[in-house]
């Protein structure tokens, strides 16, 4: 971790921005390729980029129940208890989306949600295990009542999904689940092939390629964000304990060489204590290489004048999460308006990534500005219906009539007018 004095300077060559040239290119050739080719261009794709060529897109039930047999009991205890607490942030979320009916000037407006007709799951895997993002997006769906939930998800060296990732994907209440990733699997949901139906939604995590693969499809189907690298932000008072930063700095980085982390502190002491102890743990973790790549180019301590000028930082950087590890950390954290999560006092982003009740899947690269994590929420849509008797209408006349003429719409006023003779 490198010590900053133009925060926002190396902080604006590292937060953000969209995917680089080359990557949209060859996202929009695999694309198209799919959109065209379908089936066959999309297990050509998966040959090509992925860890194996799956000998079938989609997963049997029979192919399930055989990834059961693999799985362990605490592995299984794991998955359930993660999906409970996650069940029941989630249903508080709905029960929140009350229907109503309101009389507006005489007209009837009633506004309820409903659930989308179908959603696609991405799972990152491949190399990796994700059973817990598998958890973190189906979950909020069948929650919010959605009726088809594809999943897709890039299988191993052996052609297959990972056996978890396989199960928790099951017992979530995925109704499909596909052996594809990368730019292709987004492509097959997007657009459809013979053996994939399209999606109305896409959701979930990925790399770059996935990233702007949304991106690509977003005039077709609509997504949930464009999430990048993950993030972890700690502001920090003198009080806090160093080994606990340093951890939780180290947990975020092994992620990948891309992942971001900061500790914003107003003490120097601190500064150098975290530093210090994030690289010794940075070496002794297994992802080592992995851990010390992201806090070299990415990482970065700041030491500011003021625990204020701490907090405004992480708000002004919108991180994916942001751990407040002051004295009075609710107090603080009311000063940041921007981050996809906060953690208070000592409570650790690697806690919320499993099993919390919360959502890991959040807003990356500034997009805390302007949303929260996927939740239920990401899954209905409002639906407003009106109705307008006469009366009504004749109430509302001479508003109508004005803006319509304002607009150089007459037709608008006499499609109304022609209903009051």
């Amino acid at each position: 971790m490198r010590s900053v004095r133009d925060v926002g300077r190396f902080a604006a060559g590292v937060w953000g921005g969209p995917p680089a040239r080359p990557v949209e290119r060859a996202v929009s050739s695999i694309v198209g390729g799919v959109r065209r080719g379908g089936d066959e261009a999309l297990l050509r794709y998966e040959a090509r980029f992925g860890a194996a060529r799956p000998a079938a897109l989609r997963v049997t039930p029979s192919q399930v129940r055989a990834a059961r047999s693999r799985v362990t009991r605490s592995e299984l205890a794991a998955v359930r208890a993660a999906a409970s607490r996650l069940r029941k942030a989630e249903a508080s979320t709905m029960s929140l989306l009350r229907a109503r009916t309101l009389q507006i000037g005489g007209a009837t407006v009633r506004r309820e949600f409903a659930a989308l007709r179908s959603v696609g799951c991405y799972v990152p895997g491949g190399a990796a295990r994700y059973p817990s993002s598998a958890i973190m997006s189906i979950v909020p769906a069948r929650v919010a009542g959605v009726p088809r939930i594809a999943v897709a998800s890039p299988p191993g060296p052996d052609g297959e999904i990972d056996a978890l990732t396989l199960v928790a994907a099951d017992m979530c209440g995925a109704t499909e689940i596909y052996r594809m990733g990368g730019a292709q699997a987004i492509a097959a949901l997007a657009h459809g092939t013979p053996t994939v139906r399209p999606v109305d939604k896409i959701v979930g995590p990925g790399g770059p390629y996935v990233t702007a693969a949304k991106l690509a499809v977003s005039p077709t189907v609509a997504i949930d964000m464009a999430a990048g690298p993950t993030e972890l932000g700690i502001v920090a008072d003198s009080g806090a304990d160093a080994d606990h930063a340093a951890l939780d700095l180290v947990s975020q980085a092994e992620h990948s060489p891309e992942a971001r982390c900061f500790l914003a502190t107003d003490s120097a002491r601190l500064a150098r204590r975290v530093a210090q102890r994030a690289a010794e743990a940075a070496s002794a973790t297994p992802r080592s290489g992995i851990v010390c790549k992201s806090l070299s180019r990415n990482a970065f301590v700041a030491v500011c004048p003021s625990l204020a000028s701490a907090l405004s930082l992480a708000d002004l950087l919108a991180p994916e999460h942001v751990q407040v590890m002051t004295r009075s950390p609710a107090r603080d954290a009311a000063r940041i308006r921007s981050a996809g999560m906060v953690l208070l006092g000592d409570t650790p982003s690697a806690a919320s990534d499993y099993a919390l009740g919360s959502n890991h899947i959040l807003p990356t690269s500034r997009g805390a500005r302007s949303r929260g994590p996927l939740s239920a929420l990401d899954f209905v849509r409002l639906r407003v219906t009106a109705r307008a008797p006469r009366s009504a209408l004749r109430s509302a006349m001479p508003h109508i009539a004005a803006l319509s003429a304002a607009e150089g719409l007459p037709a608008h006023a006499n499609a109304v007018r022609g209903r009051l003779h």
